[in-house]
């Protein structure tokens, strides 16, 4: 029993721990934003499942994935904290997926459609294009608020080499052919 008792302890005391350094990470990404100026890659809030239907139609939310009751109560909430830590957002790009609009919508009002933020596609020179298209816009910004790109997962792991929880907000730079991270975001 008292082994039990110490592996409990152990991973008790990992999890604070992994929780305090969370809390650091989101506070250095606020005090980043509060200066403006910067590029953050959003990953949609909430959305159950892991794939798209079959009969996915980009142009039809009822055949894709969308956000959850509390996916938009997190869209709110990520709204709501940018409004209130953060410089001003200049500008909203987002996916042309449903839960990426929504989020964008609930979040910030409104955002401009830029493809290139959808998933990656899966033709090799096509995927370059896109990726590049996404790189050169964060290259060009040149705001003196923040921009904000709403996205998906698999996006963000392209262009990072890191993941991100939905809801997520990876705060970026450039960096010789790629991107820097700088600092994240976690939104529960």
């Amino acid at each position: 029993m008292e082994s039990v008792i110490r592996v409990f302890r152990i991973f008790a005391a990992a999890l604070m721990s992994l929780l305090a350094a969370q809390a650091q990470a989101t506070e250095a990404g606020w005090a980043l934003l509060r200066d403006g100026e910067h590029v953050v890659l959003l990953r949609h809030a909430m959305a159950p499942g892991a794939a798209d239907p079959t009969n996915f139609d980009v142009e039809k939310c009822s055949t894709q994935r969308n956000l959850s009751d509390r996916g938009k109560q997190q869209a709110r909430k990520i709204g709501a904290l940018f409004a209130a830590r953060a410089a001003p957002t200049e500008l909203v790009l987002t996916s042309r997926y449903c839960r990426t609009r929504e989020t964008a919508r609930l979040a910030f009002d409104s955002a401009q459609d830029f493809a290139p933020l959808d998933p990656p596609a899966t033709d090799t020179h096509e995927r370059k294009e896109q990726l590049a298209a996404i790189l050169k816009e964060i290259r060009d910004y040149s705001g003196s608020g923040n921009l904000v790109m709403v996205t998906h997962l698999e996006t963000i792991e392209a262009l990072t080499g890191q993941p991100a929880r939905e809801g997520e907000a990876v705060i970026v730079a450039p960096q010789d052919e790629g991107l820097r991270v700088l600092g994240r975001i976690v939104f529960n």
